[in-house]
């Protein structure tokens, strides 16, 4: 916008701020109100800036009108007099004056020199720019998750800044394809990420390392996606290289994988031109979480899957051969797996998981050794009956050792004994462990909390029922996470005795109630008043209910 924007000629004044308002999107009455905010303050250069000075311009005709302004006050509540005056001294003038009212004085118009057509620029230009970037977050906001056509219009240390008409997106390094060239004019798409206000304005940021990106893409090419036929369960990616993407067809007739491949792959091949090159596996989805993460490790092949639900860890037992397959370059085919079902897997081969299995076998074999003092024979008796842990079985019932063959009531009740012997013996040697470490006699009432779960927690600073109940489930069972593409792991305190999330939640709750921070209340189950009611057969039949 040239100086001259801010002339005498009042019509030409007018088609400027009309060019302008049109030219960036915004509403005209901000480009004129830009004006006048120029105008007041060039006034207050020439007249004072102390002044309450005051600039319209008539939308229509242009006329300019400038006018200082002065508020009548109580006369005890004068603080500047330049834009205030007191009621005795406004009644002077004017009998009817009350507080609150403004006397209003003409000013000349304003002559502008070359300095304060300078400063009534960049005051113009600046409140331009804010509404753009208003008008710009405005337009964006609710458009996230969307894909959109650019052309790049310049790269910055790889970051690409991208026209998309009327405004600006970047999409930085780390949101790009690896060594996709890009260069200024090319048209590009992308997905909209985020769109945020900051200090500078709005920026829109953009993305085509995105998961969702290429999940947009299938609903471009894919009908059947787009209508909502077939479903996109999860996406998977390592940007540029490889993909895995899982997908659920609510129509038996349809077979999701075929819908998305295309006749002769013609559509799966549209999005993977669009990702430079980007392998893309196209997998079943189910709720059989064996069976999904057999088809998700494809191409390799899996003997056996063994689920951890309370973990959310899964074992997979490969062919030795079919190890590196199921592996994949740098970990990429297992990593995108578990990205994909969201569970950690844990790969061994057929001989891995053999000499595993013999390794248990021995440690407990050696544990009911020592702890029952019986001869090997016997101890791998038991293992190879199911039994696992000296609690086992030292409290199940005598019934299951003596169906043992070999094993009489005598010799089942004698082996208990031991047993019990042993986990005494343990218990007290925990329980003064616990004492030496600091951890008070009140935090082994909390319900859920045991004697080896107290020894950790001493070895941890956890001492009191305070420490334990501000706890949070992550600091007792870990969390996972994913860091640029990696699975990050966080060990947590007493993660090896299994507890579910649930079971952490509660124990830690029940601190609370101990330590007097919440009402036992809180642990109760919401009833629902209507569904007893239901089934007790008191709910009245109406209109109203009859179709809820």
């Amino acid at each position: 916008m040239s100086t001259a924007g801010i002339s005498a000629n009042k019509l030409e004044l007018l088609q400027i701020a009309k060019a302008v308002a049109d030219e960036k999107s915004i509403d005209r009455t901000i480009v004129l109100e830009a004006i006048e905010e120029a105008i007041q303050k060039a006034a207050r250069m020439r007249y004072g800036a102390e002044l309450d000075i005051r600039a319209k311009l008539d939308p229509v005709t242009g006329e300019q009108s400038l006018r200082r302004v002065i508020t009548v006050v109580e006369d005890d509540a004068v603080e500047n007099d330049t834009t205030e005056v007191g009621i005795s001294t406004a009644r002077m003038d004017n009998k009817l004056a009350e507080v609150g009212d403004q006397i209003s004085t003409v000013l000349p118009p304003l002559e502008f020199g070359r300095v304060q057509a300078q400063m009534s620029k960049q005051i113009i230009m600046g409140k331009i720019r804010d509404a753009e970037r208003a008008r710009q977050y405005a337009e964006y906001k609710d458009r996230v998750g969307e894909i959109i056509n650019g052309i790049v219009k310049r790269v910055e240390y790889g970051h690409i800044i991208v026209d998309l008409g009327r405004a600006e997106g970047v999409i930085r390094r780390d949101q790009a394809l690896p060594r996709e060239n890009v260069k200024s004019g090319d048209r590009i798409r992308a997905y909209i990420m985020d769109v945020r206000e900051e200090p500078r304005g709005s920026q829109i940021f953009l993305s085509r390392a995105h998961p969702q990106f290429m999940a947009q893409l299938f609903a471009q090419e894919v009908p059947e996606v787009y209508e909502g036929v077939i479903q996109i369960v999860a996406v998977a990616r390592d940007p540029g290289s490889r993909a895995k993407i899982a997908v659920y067809s609510n129509d038996g007739s349809i077979d999701p994988v075929g819908a998305c491949v295309g006749m002769r792959g013609s559509r799966v091949q549209a999005v993977v031109n669009e990702l430079q090159g980007e392998r893309i596996d196209i997998i079943p989805y189910t709720e059989d979480m064996g069976t999904f993460i057999v088809n998700a490790l494809q191409p390799a092949e899996v003997a056996k899957v063994v689920i951890d639900e309370a973990n959310e860890r899964i074992e997979v037992v490969v062919p030795d051969e079919q190890l590196s397959l199921a592996i994949g370059r740098r970990g990429q085919n297992v990593r995108l797996a578990s990205q994909l079902s969201g569970w950690a897997l844990d790969i061994l081969t057929e001989e891995q998981e053999s000499e595993r299995r013999q390794k248990e076998f021995q440690v407990r074999s050696e544990l009911f050794m020592t702890g029952l003092d019986v001869d090997e024979m016997v101890a791998q008796l038991l293992v190879s009956e199911g039994f696992e842990t000296m609690e086992e079985v030292a409290y199940v019932a005598l019934d299951d050792l003596t169906d043992i063959e070999g094993f009489d009531d005598e010799t089942a009740e004698e082996l208990q004994v031991r047993a019990r012997e042993y986990l005494e013996k343990i218990a007290a040697e925990q329980d003064a462990a616990r004492k030496e470490a600091g951890v008070e006699d009140d935090v082994l009432e909390i319900e859920g909390v045991t004697l080896p779960m107290a020894v950790i927690f001493g070895q941890n600073e956890i001492k009191t029922v305070e420490d334990v109940a501000g706890l949070v489930p992550d600091d007792l069972n870990g969390y996972t996470e994913y860091k640029n593409g990696e699975r990050t792991h966080e060990a947590g305190i007493i993660e090896d005795m299994g507890l579910t999330n649930e079971e952490a939640t509660m124990l830690i709750m029940q601190a609370r109630v101990k330590a007097g921070w919440i009402d036992a209340s809180a642990l109760e189950p919401e009833v629902d008043e209507d569904a007893e009611a239901e089934e007790a057969g008191e709910v009245e039949i109406t209109k109203d209910n009859l179709f809820e």
